[in-house]
């Protein structure tokens, strides 16, 4: 299933994206689970799948607003410095333990929605990354048991304001509604068999910036959810973020202005679109 959270008609609800159309699980089963993140907390997933199985969609993609994934109480745990091409760019060491800085709710934006560029600054940039979905409570998970708190995969763009982000990582990281997320999570029914094959491209405006394979990750999925277990409770609609990988030409990169577009794509996930505007006060 591909489970996206949005409004229609200024009415919020949630619900499964086929290829006709939106099935509002908010319509069919939310006086149960009224939102995705209860649907995570309460393990409804095969719940979810029975409301849906054979049901006609109850309106169009178009007619909908995508909202950041889980637009709720949740965590999410980025990491830094995960692929070897952008520690390289970066001309920083490699870490021996997986780096970690937290995301804000309101730096978050859905799939379609613009993303902010602030007025602080100009040096607005965007990284393309794979993230993980927790689908229920973990708290020092071992390595070869971590893909079974896994409910799914979406995908993720780490805005990022570069001059903010030089004092420090968590000031460039979190400006209001910088960053983007979705534009749903794919179960991992339907994640493709081997996912460190899956490709992950960022693209801004038509042109490919940022290209790899998952499997390029130095620290892999179970690493960073047993290692981030062990640190903090790991909740259900809790999220990790995994990192970006470098850019195709770091010489000449260029930073995100009014007008752009940027979309990320992952192969068996789907892509994340978002148009850039400036911060108006």
């Amino acid at each position: 299933m591909k489970i996206a959270t949005y409004t229609r008609g200024g009415a919020k609800s949630y619900g499964v994206v086929a290829a006709d159309g939106i099935v509002d699980l908010g319509k069919r089963i939310g006086t149960k689970y009224p939102s995705l993140l209860s649907l995570l907390e309460q393990n409804g997933l095969d719940e979810a799948r029975r409301a849906v199985e054979g049901q006609k969609p109850d309106f169009a993609e178009s007619e909908i607003t995508y909202l950041p994934l889980i637009p709720d109480r949740i965590n999410i745990y980025c990491t830094g410095l995960n692929y070897k091409e952008h520690i390289e760019e970066t001309k920083l060491d490699a870490p021996k333990f997986p780096r970690l800085f937290m995301k804000l709710d309101e730096s978050l934006v859905g799939h379609n929605v613009p993303m902010i560029r602030p007025q602080a600054s100009t040096e607005f940039d965007f990284e393309a990354e794979l993230m993980v979905v927790i689908g229920k409570e973990a708290r020092h998970v071992s390595e070869a048991d971590a893909m079974n708190y896994v409910a799914g995969y979406t995908i993720f763009n780490d805005g990022s304001i570069r001059d903010f982000q030089k004092r420090t990582t968590d000031q460039g990281k979190n400006f209001f509604q910088s960053s983007s997320l979705g534009p749903y999570m794919v179960t991992m029914d339907e994640v493709p068999k081997n996912p460190t094959d899956m490709t992950l491209i960022a693209r801004l405006n038509g042109k490919v910036e940022q290209s790899t394979t998952c499997g390029n990750m130095i620290f892999p999925v179970p690493v960073l959810l047993s290692y981030f277990s062990k640190i903090s409770r790991l909740r259900p609609g809790d999220m990790i973020a995994t990192g970006t990988c470098g850019r195709v030409s770091y010489s000449d990169k260029q930073f995100m202005k009014h007008g752009d577009t940027i979309e990320i794509e992952i192969g068996g996930i789907g892509k994340l679109v978002n148009p850039i505007v400036d911060e108006k006060l």
